[in-house]
């Protein structure tokens, strides 16, 4: 069964509510103080039937300008408005303000009511035909240009049939929403319903949610942890899931409802993320009295939020004139739950004489920015892409701007608002061309393309560097080369880009060192010199060596170039790092080796004593050399006494 989102929009008083109750049996007025007073102050809801069997969710909102939060919080995924129009009244301020909102917000299909069509014949004949002109100049280019007009009266149920066959062909028109992109539902009501606990609602703009689904709150509240849905329901009644478009309500066990405010979303946990930059496109319209200047200061109403922004002109111009479009970064004063492509109103803080505080509007092209500045190149470069079609492009982009973090395939989803499968086949894509790398499986971690070909630049310029400061040393730990790149790069990342360059023969990895091909540390010159010495030292200095701090002044060499000689000899096999204050000679520790091993095969274990004769030194050295044979799984320590372990090969 097809659903669609049926909003009113209109002045104060000219019976919106009136109309939805005659239209639904509904009445949406549901507060004390609005029933006091006779008029919407908050978001009323019904459902209603049409003659084609679309089931249409109609959101009732209020017409008075102090509750135009509300008004662009309902508008907020409608698929169809009603805009109301008073016969007696005719066009007023907030009418032309929410026709504005409307057709920001995207709205693109509707049908003009003019309510109490019962006061009509008293106003002469003439009356209509000149409203109706009014109406015609009102919504002159706008998706309501062409409307239908149809005269209504809530209180005779005269136009009625006329308007809910309107409402059917409209209806027939709208084009199903995609459900399988990421889920993000506004949330414009949070209540107790007693014998089930909190229940949140709103229209869905984005994905499905099904019972059981586990959610998360955007921006997250401290006192809500993990969300799981109960039960779901779409227009009133239950159901198994809810898709985008639909009104939707969520039950949320083990929640307080008072936790949950207008403005915050639901989303599937890991994949929206709460933002204070927006990247957007933005129009001003051109019946706003003056430019957006640049950090001009504006109210956001993004889905069902209100924030406070500052509207940065990415492109260095000083100023946005009425009627036209930029693209700039909206900077939040508190952070929102946003998608690419959602759209989003600007209303400034002075009243436009005849249409309310709405000063433009326009779409997110990316959340999560970095600040950009102004009159770069980059920026205009990047936005024209996030603006456009292409999806792939668009994705390359994002990853771009994600740099050597890189991005997982959850948070890509809602970076992008593509479905899995679509975001799937474009990263393929991407990476079948270069610009995308896949570098943690396990995560579904991708980076960028060109970032990647940077970073591994980046690597080799820090080992020839490195050789260049320490051309002794046989190589750079990995850790020491991962710390010549950004602090942001994902481990994993640096890992698979050694591995790349690696294969490429690049470079070469000997255990945790890294090296250049053409780097011969010390073979040869006075680097060679000094490797003999040490190692003549070593040999020499047999089972009883002298401490790795006596050893600069013995080799008469800086204690950097002894350590880097020492890294040398250990991979030749020429030395043996027993301790960090003795190494020994490789020759001397694998013959002690061979003599433990006889001894403990024929007596069956070896005691601290014996095993100090067999060394032939001082427990100085007999102790580090025997905590080394139980490193090396050569000996096991039982009680007092070692014992062989397997072959006594070790590992």
């Amino acid at each position: 069964m097809k659903r669609v989102v049926v909003g009113t929009a209109g002045h104060i008083d000219h019976g919106k509510t009136a109309l939805v109750q005659a239209l639904t049996g509904v009445d949406t007025d549901r507060l004390a103080e609005e029933k006091r007073r006779g008029i919407t102050i908050e978001l009323g809801f019904a459902h209603l039937t049409l003659p084609g069997g679309t089931v249409a969710g109609v959101v009732d909102v209020p017409g008075h300008e102090r509750f135009v939060r509300a008004m662009a919080a309902g508008a907020s995924g409608v698929d169809i408005v009603l805009l109301v129009v008073a016969a007696d009244e005719g066009v007023m301020p907030q009418t032309r303000e929410h026709l504005d909102i409307c057709r920001l917000l995207g709205v693109s299909r509707g049908v003009v009511v003019v309510t109490k069509s019962d006061l009509l014949p008293g106003l002469g004949a003439d009356w209509l035909p000149l409203l109706e002109e009014e109406i015609r100049a009102a919504c002159a280019g706008t998706f309501l240009a062409a409307a239908a007009i149809v005269p209504v009266s809530a209180r005779t149920g005269e136009g009625l049939p006329l308007l809910l066959e309107s409402l059917s062909a409209l209806a027939a028109e709208v084009p199903e929403r995609p459900a399988d992109g990421p889920l993000l539902l506004p949330v414009d009501r949070a209540f107790t319903l007693k014998g089930f606990g909190t229940v949140v609602t709103g229209t869905i703009l984005s994905g499905t949610v099904s019972e059981a689904d586990a959610l998360a709150l955007v921006p997250p509240s401290p006192a809500v942890g993990e969300l799981r849905a109960r039960t779901v329901q779409v227009h009133g009644k239950g159901a198994p899931r809810a898709s985008a478009g639909q009104r939707t309500a969520v039950n949320l066990p083990g929640v307080e409802a008072t936790a949950i405010s207008r403005g915050q979303s639901l989303a599937h946990p890991g994949v929206v993320p709460a933002t204070s930059i927006l990247d957007v496109e933005v129009a001003l319209l051109a019946g706003a009295p003056r430019p957006i200047r640049h950090r001009s200061r504006l109210l956001l109403h993004l889905g069902t939020a209100q924030v406070p922004c500052a509207v940065a002109l990415v492109d260095g111009t000083a100023e946005l004139p009425p009627g036209k479009s930029a693209f700039a970064q909206l900077r939040l004063a508190a952070p929102v739950a946003a998608l690419p492509g959602q759209r989003f109103i600007l209303r400034g803080f002075r009243t436009i004489e005849g249409r309310g505080k709405t000063v433009g509007g326009g779409r997110v092209l990316a959340i999560l920015p970095r600040k950009r500045r102004r009159g770069r190149p980059e920026n205009a470069a990047q936005l024209r892409i996030l603006a456009g079609e292409d999806a792939d492009a668009r994705l390359a982009v994002v990853l771009e701007m994600a740099g050597p973090a890189g991005l997982g395939a959850d948070a890509l989803i809602g970076r992008t608002a593509l479905s899995p499968r679509a975001l799937q086949s474009a990263l393929d894509r991407l990476g079948a061309r270069g610009q995308a790398l896949l570098f943690d499986r396990d995560r579904r971690g991708w980076v960028s393309g060109p970032v990647a070909a940077e970073l591994r630049e980046r690597i080799l310029e820090a080992l020839q560097a490195f050789h260049a400061a320490h051309p002794l040393a046989g190589g750079a730990g990995r850790e020491e080369l991962r710390g010549r790149l950004p602090p942001v790069t994902d481990p994993r990342l640096f890992q698979r880009l050694v591995a790349q360059l690696a294969e490429k023969g690049e470079l070469i990895v000997l255990g945790d060192l890294v090296r250049l091909p053409g780097h011969l540390a010390a073979s040869g010159g006075q680097g060679g010199a000094l490797k003999e010495r040490i190692a003549a030292i070593l040999r020499e200095g047999g089972l009883t060596p002298p401490r790795v701090a006596d050893l600069p002044a013995l080799a008469a060499a800086s204690a950097d170039d002894v350590a880097a000689v020492l890294k040398l000899l250990a991979a030749d096999g020429a030395a043996v790092r027993v301790s960090p204050e003795i190494w020994f000679d490789g020759g001397a520790v694998e013959g002690l080796r061979a003599r433990l091993v006889e001894h403990l095969r024929a007596h069956g274990g070896i005691d601290t004593p014996t095993f100090k004769e067999l060394v032939g030194a001082t427990r100085k050295h007999v102790i580090p050399l025997a905590e080394y044979f139980d490193r090396e799984r050569v000996t096991l320590r039982v009680g007092e006494k070692r014992v062989l372990r397997g072959d006594g090969r070790g590992p």
